[in-house]
């Protein structure tokens, strides 16, 4: 039987707040403690420390001198984890999936959440891991990073503050490997080996926040091994160049460092070393599997003393289809996974298959604040679509015409509420208006205002006409092995809206064609979940209130124009430009009631302009774990900001 775990306590303030932000973060805690504790035994205290630990293939290795004795390859103060439930044994495989190569972000998410910094696993601070310790000056130019001395690489070579330099200076700073220009640049200064500065133009606000969710590149990038492959360092890199085949440097550099290749770059060089639990033994796209097996320099150790991982490997299959997955899972193959399996269709019959597989449920708490997103494309191509998307009570028409309860009922299993884009009730970010606006299903209210946007005149079948006279019609498209119920929902909305007189074209589309188009300003409406709905979230990624996200925006245009500084794409109108003016300010403040001020006036605009339609908050989510696999816990919060479940330290996990 599995323990209730971890639950989750209240929300506290984000990161660090105050006065602590711009100090020095001191260690306290069992789980950010450096030295392994005194135990217990036999109803004595002895008061000594018990003997490091090791798992029995390492300590083979180490018998037969193909192996440093564990004392030499641990660093002086490895980082101790306190377990979820209990102190694990070694051995056994983590056996879980992917739905493609492009969906290794799973990987990020279970494998590779190492950074400088971490959120604790319950989502509520920000905590050392690689750094020791972290401080920063009042104006939020300068940051320096402490690291764990006599840390290694998994080939055996140290861990220093040049592998950081390296990284920040050679590589994000180099403009044949990072073409853009940032908008706010940074170097990297060597303090000593075990310390580096960050110094930047002009304060950087979310500097801490975004190294605990999106800095883990920081430490992937080993200088000893991945130089040979560079410019400044290997003048005979073009015979080099020859010899692999490659473009040019900087294609073998990016093939050789998992640079600017996609999803699953950490995993495509099994040579490169790494600082994870796990290394890469079994390149991913190089099978139907891609492995990974136990890293024998890990730094991080149990309260006992003893080195982590517990588990030895961990198994990524590659699986083509959703339904495949699902069945493996309902099989019992998969040892523990919440992606692409955690859908609200599909707890039933998981439920119905619990003693066959042999598995039970743990629950996620989503930091998303909408199950499915609709995103007008308001820079359209055609200037007759821009013009109907762009006016607002077409939108707000469109809104009164969705059944919201009945989608909920329908699709989502009575999961949810109704609710537009605001962040979650629960979030410090939570507004209001945003989350209840245009909500009621009124088909009479909608129809009124698709007659004031203008659209009276209707064509035989009681379609509207728009501003050029042809009939308003408009592509939805949506990818199913994202999120499947999107068919259902595109299909309820061709339905409420052709009542209305809007046609819609549902199409489902592979995700890297979506991603395409998205990108290429090349499409009608889009549906994407309402992800990043809590409070580091909104400040990180505020993918909805603001036109600079990667992956879906309504306005494709004005995105490439605020990351480009004007270079390409079109000038947003004024509202819009507004929101990035008090972004660019929020990034340029330490000072987190100052961001709390600016983002509630994000909120206030988005508010007004209404440019994307909500359908439900999601309810609770789960995941599967087999009765045999322990340490995960009960319940987690899930985001892409803090990597679930990487944030509830996988190295823990272990199998019985």
């Amino acid at each position: 039987m599995r323990t209730n775990g971890m639950k989750l306590p209240r929300r506290d303030l984000l990161g660090l707040g105050g006065a602590a932000f711009l100090t020095t973060v001191s260690l306290v805690g069992c789980d950010l403690s450096t030295e392994p504790t005194a135990r217990k035994r036999g109803g004595s205290e002895d008061g000594q420390k018990l003997m490091v630990k090791e798992a029995p293939a390492l300590a083979a290795r180490v018998k037969a001198g193909d192996l440093p004795p564990l004392k030499e390859r641990l660093p002086d103060k490895p980082l101790v984890i306190s377990p979820a439930d209990r102190l694990g044994v070694y051995g056994g495989t983590w056996h879980t999936a992917l739905l493609g190569v492009a969906d290794a972000v799973w990987m990020d998410r279970t494998i590779g959440y190492e950074g400088l910094l971490r959120w604790n696993p319950d989502y509520t601070k920000v905590i050392p891991n690689v750094a020791e310790s972290w401080e920063s000056s009042k104006d939020g130019r300068q940051y320096t990073f402490h690291l764990r001395r006599v840390m290694k690489w998994s080939d055996g070579e140290p861990f220093t503050a040049d592998d950081i330099v390296f990284y920040q200076n050679d590589v994000l700073n180099n403009r044949d490997l990072s073409p853009y220009e940032p908008v706010n640049p940074v170097v990297a200064e060597k303090v000593d080996d075990y310390a580096v500065r960050f110094v930047y133009e002009r304060p950087e606000g979310l500097f801490v926040k975004e190294h605990a969710s999106r800095g883990g590149s920081y430490v992937r990038f080993p200088k000893h091994y991945l130089q040979q492959f560079h410019k400044k360092y290997n003048p005979n890199v073009d015979a080099l160049v020859k010899k692999r085949r490659a473009r040019d440097w900087m294609k073998l550099f990016g093939s050789k460092a998992g640079f600017g290749l996609g999803p699953g770059e950490s995993y495509m060089n099994p040579e490169c070393p790494t600082v994870y639990p796990w290394r890469t033994v079994t390149a991913l796209g190089d099978g139907p599997t891609a492995v990974v097996e136990r890293n024998p320099y890990y730094w991080k150790v149990d309260p006992e003393g003893r080195q982590l991982p517990y588990l030895d490997r961990v198994n990524f299959m590659i699986l083509n289809e959703a339904e495949v997955m699902l069945a493996k899972a309902m099989n019992g193959e998969i040892s523990m996974q919440n992606r692409t399996i955690g859908k609200p269709r599909n707890k039933p019959v998981l439920a119905r298959n619990r003693d066959r597989g042999d598995y039970e449920f743990f629950e996620t708490v989503p930091t998303s604040m909408n199950t499915t997103i609709i995103a007008f494309n308001l820079t359209h191509k055609d200037p007759a679509k821009r013009a109907v998307f762009t006016n607002k009570d077409f939108r707000i028409g469109l809104s009164h015409a969705i059944n919201r309860e009945e989608i909920i009922k329908v699709v989502f299993q009575r999961q949810g509420e109704p609710w537009q884009t605001s962040p979650r009730r629960e979030s410090v970010f939570y507004h209001e208006r945003l989350a209840t606006q245009y909500l009621e299903y009124d088909p009479e209210r909608a129809n009124r205002h698709l007659d004031a946007a203008g659209y009276t005149r209707r064509d035989s079948g009681g379609i509207r006409l728009g501003p050029d006279g042809r009939p308003i019609s408009m592509q939805v498209t949506f990818v199913t092995s994202w999120t499947p119920q999107w068919a259902d929902v595109a299909d309820l909305l061709k339905a409420y809206w052709k009542k209305v007189g809007v046609q819609v074209a549902p199409q489902a589309q592979d995700r890297s064609l979506w991603l395409e188009r998205s990108a290429a300003n090349d499409f009608d409406v889009q549906l994407w979940e309402g992800e990043l709905g809590y409070d580091a979230d909104v400040l990180l990624r505020p993918m909805w209130y603001l036109p600079l996200d990667g992956t879906i925006t309504p306005g494709p245009r004005w995105r490439d124009w605020y990351n480009t500084r004007g270079a390409r794409g079109e000038k947003p109108p004024e509202l819009v430009a507004r929101t990035l003016a008090l972004y660019d300010q929020l990034q340029e403040t330490p000072d987190e009631t100052q961001q709390h001020a600016l983002v509630k006036q994000i909120m206030d605009i988005n508010a007004e302009m209404f440019n994307v339609i909500g359908i439900s908050l999601p309810g609770n989510g789960y995941g599967i774990v087999k009765n045999n696999f322990h340490n995960v816990p009960a319940s987690m919060r899930d985001s892409v900001i803090c990597l679930t479940p990487g944030m509830t330290q996988p190295e823990q996990y272990f199998v019985e």
